[in-house]
């Protein structure tokens, strides 16, 4: 049977490291111990499987991993995470919306506009220190297609892409605990509300214009909005 030391190799696999290969992604809740399992896991595919129909998804090994290992270190001892990872890209059809019409101007004749929403990645844990975190990370793509006529008569159509990030980052503090406004403003590109109630909680939210070019520059990304949380507290 072809592939037959490969297919063995992924039966041996941690269960959410088979979904990412097979499903490309999974949704799951544990303790920091049984995210450290998966880690070791996924650390092993490189050098047991070959065929491209099974490597695994893009942002996996250089953005989710490293930020779970990060979280991991701050669960207390009975803290759990629970993830969402929905890495089958932003393509896929029941992630976009019908689209619709928009006005348009001559020599334009009818233009419309398509909207995806991949939200690839969500996040909650009960830290340490009593407060709970949550993290979304959405992409959004903009499809206009444009159809023109020329002056020679010909039909023309025009297609133009653009796609955002959204990061939003929310923490609830630990019970009794009012938090201290930062000195220091956040950097520009971030939003920050504090969200009164039975607990406070601090939002902090950043529109990325383009998509970040490397997993290094995506985690960065990710853990600086997630920092502005934390600066309310000590």
């Amino acid at each position: 049977m072809f592939w037959r030391k490969q297919k063995a190799a992924i039966a041996g696999f941690h269960p959410l490291h088979q979904a990412l290969i097979l499903e490309r992604g999974f949704a799951a809740t544990h303790p920091a111990a049984e995210w450290a399992a998966l880690a070791a896991s996924l650390h092993r595919h490189t050098g047991l499987i070959r065929r491209s129909k099974w490597a695994l998804p893009p942002r996996t090994m250089d953005v989710i991993l490293p930020l779970l290992t990060e979280i991991c270190e701050d669960l207390g001892p009975k803290g759990v995470l629970a993830v969402t990872a929905d890495l089958r890209g932003i393509h896929v059809p029941a992630k976009s919306h019908p689209a619709r019409s928009i006005p348009v101007r001559p020599p334009a004749r009818s233009a419309t506009e398509t909207w995806s929403i991949d939200p690839w990645l969500r996040l909650h844990a009960g830290l340490r220190d009593g407060s709970g975190l949550d993290v979304l990370i959405v992409d959004r793509q903009r499809l206009r297609r444009v159809t023109k006529r020329g002056s020679s008569g010909k039909t023309k159509v025009k297609r133009k892409t653009q796609i955002t990030q959204l990061i939003k980052v929310r923490r609830r503090l630990p019970r009794g605990v009012a938090g201290v406004r930062p000195q220091t403003a956040p950097p520009a590109w971030i939003g920050v509300t504090l969200r009164d109630g039975e607990r406070r909680s601090v939002l902090a939210a950043a529109k990325l214009l383009r998509l970040p070019q490397s997993g290094d520059e995506q985690l960065d990304r990710i853990l600086t909005v997630a920092t502005e949380t934390f600066r309310w507290t000590r």
